[in-house]
Parts: structure tokens; sequence; C-alpha cells
């Protein structure tokens, strides 16, 4: 009886327990499908939505997009095409874009005109890619002096009075000797010059160059590695974006630089993704990579590329009130993403 009583009692604790680890085991699975919605929700809301100002021979956002880096940094972007990066900077105005990328010149017209904010340097022109910067003029302009009375294009918003003031005063002449014409983007001043409307036009790119080759009455003039201009290159945004969306503009940062050093690493496969989305010929693409490499961060070179163009800019009344250069530079999130590429100190 005794033994009976016992058996009895061991098999009502072993129910119990196994009752107790049911529910314990019930709550630890409702605990981890819990988390993993949170997490889920979480790696939802980190993503970051965002319009970028692109144009169609730039193939960086494209293949970050195209690529999954963006993706892969929580980056839900949208590419919002124009006809030149001026244009693009100057959307952030009506806020249609929420970053745009472009020269010295149009970031700093942003930076100068409320609350925006450079956030990286992209690089600056080496010798060997200013010579993919080409002048091409009427075949009546032999040499520089030629150009005195003439109309030459520039692309509005865009250093490319800078570019004429500099040319120009190197053979002993001025703007005030010449007519500018303002056109919106590279593809107006072709047809202006190919239609004998403006005499000179800077032009960039080799799909373009290669018109212009082709282009009877016109020819090549110079490249701008001859003269003293180098070009920075630099990302924009408003101080309100980056302020709501510290990380995010750091993810965004970081996915850019790693698309940038993707292209170069890959450049038949950016010829194909270019060729399938703008229909740019792939000799072009496979030309133009090498000259064109995005590397993110920010160096005293950087700073110093912005100094002279806005000192420039304030001198020829370009930007009306002058500013403190460091006031406009948010590099926080820049130094988060990639520290060891952002050597400047303010």
């Amino acid at each position: 009886m005794k033994k009976s009583w016992i058996s009895s009692s061991f098999l009502l604790l072993s129910l119990s327990v196994v009752i107790l680890l049911s529910g314990c085991s019930s709550k630890g699975d409702a605990a981890a499908s819990n988390a993993a919605k949170e997490g889920a929700a979480n790696s939802k809301a980190e993503t970051l939505k965002i319009k970028i100002a692109d144009i169609n021979t730039n193939p960086t956002f494209r293949v970050a997009l195209d690529k999954g880096i963006f993706a892969k940094h929580g980056i839900d972007a949208e590419l919002v095409n124009f006809g030149s990066p001026a244009e693009g900077v100057n959307a952030l105005f009506i806020k249609q874009v929420d970053v745009a990328f472009g020269a010295d010149f149009p970031l700093l017209n942003a930076v100068a005109k409320g609350d925006y904010a450079i956030i990286a340097s992209a690089g600056l022109a080496t010798d060997e890619a200013s010579t993919e910067w080409k002048l091409f003029v009427q075949d009546d302009i032999q040499k520089a002096e030629d150009l005195k009375g003439k109309k030459l294009s520039f692309i509005r918003g865009t250093f490319i009075p800078y570019l004429w003031d500099e040319y120009l005063k190197e053979h002993n002449a001025a703007l005030g000797d010449v007519e500018l014409i303002g056109q919106g983007a590279f593809d107006e001043a072709y047809i202006a010059l190919k239609q004998g409307a403006v005499d000179g036009a800077w032009f960039y790119g080799s799909v373009l160059n290669d018109k212009l080759y082709a282009l009877k009455g016109v020819h090549e003039l110079t490249d701008m590695s001859k003269t003293t201009v180098r070009l920075g290159m630099g990302i924009v945004t408003g101080n309100d974006f980056a302020a709501k969306n510290p990380q995010g503009i750091a993810n965004f940062l970081a996915a850019v630089d790693e698309a940038g050093a993707y292209a170069q690493a890959h450049p038949d496969e950016v010829a194909d993704l270019m060729y399938k989305e703008v229909k740019q010929p792939k000799e072009s693409t496979i030309k133009d990579l090498p000259n064109n490499p995005w590397a993110l961060g920010f160096t005293q070179a950087a700073y110093d590329s912005l100094t002279k163009q806005k000192t420039y800019m304030v001198d020829n009344g370009i930007i009306e009130k002058d500013f403190d250069l460091d006031s406009k530079l948010n590099l926080e999130p820049l130094a988060k993403a990639l520290p060891e590429e952002v050597t400047y100190k303010k």
C-alpha cells in the first residue's frame, strides 16, 4: 500500500513538472515571437527614405540602388533626375529632394541661402580628371584671344562662369569682353553651339564629347587641365533633415562610399547598368569611370577648395553676404560612418 502511494505521488509530481515546463515553454515562445516582431518593427523604423538628386551620367547612386547597397545600409532611396547637379541642389530649396551633390559652387550657393549644410566631400579633381572638361568653339576661333566679343555658354548655377573668368584672365581677357549666355543643361549648350547661338561652351563626359568631335564647324580649343581651376565635389542636405536623421545620414554616406568603391572595381557591370537605365554607351561609361571616383571624406584640401571658391563668389557678388564656412559643415554623420576619412579639424 505504501509503495502504491509513493508511485502515485511520483506520477502526480511528474505531471506537474511537465505542465509547468510546458507553460514556461509557451511563455518563452511567445516572448521570442514578440521579440522577433519588435526587432522587425525596429528594423523597419530605422529604414530611412531619402530622395536623392541625380543626373543621367552619374553611376554611383544607381549602383548603390541596383546592387542592394542602399538597402543593406537601411536606406530606401528614390533617385530624382535633373539636367545638371546644380539643378538638383536647387531642388533642395523646394523640398523636391532631401540630399544633392555637386561641385563647390552650387554647394556654397545653397548653404549661403539658408539652413543647409555640406555633409561630405566626394573628392577633388585630379589633373587627369580635369582633361575631361573640354572647351569646344566655332571654327573661326583659333586661340583664346579670339573669344573677345563672342557669346559664351554657361550652365546656370554652376562654376562655369568662374572657369570662364579664370581662363580669360590667363589670356589677357576678362568676362567684360564677352557675353555669357545661360543654359539649363549640357544638352541645351550643345544645341546652342550646333545652331551657332553661342560661340563657345565647356562640356564634360565622353558621350557629349564624342558628339562634339563629330559636329561640323566646331573643334576643341583646350581643356580644363590647362587652366588653374580644379573642382571639389560634395554632398549637401537641409539642417532639419540631418538633425532628425543623424544615424540615417551616416548610413547613407557609408552606402555611397561603398557604392563608389564598387563602381571602380566592377566597370563592366556599371557599364551594363548605365546602358540598361539611361542608354549610355558602355565604352563611354568605362572611359569615364576612372576619372570620376567617389571616395567620401573631408580633408584640409577639400576645405581649402571650398574657401577659394567662396572667396571668388563673395568678391564677385554671387554670394551677397559672407558667412563662416565652418558653420555650414556638418561632419558628425560622416565621422560616425567613416571616421578615418575625416581629417579636417574645425
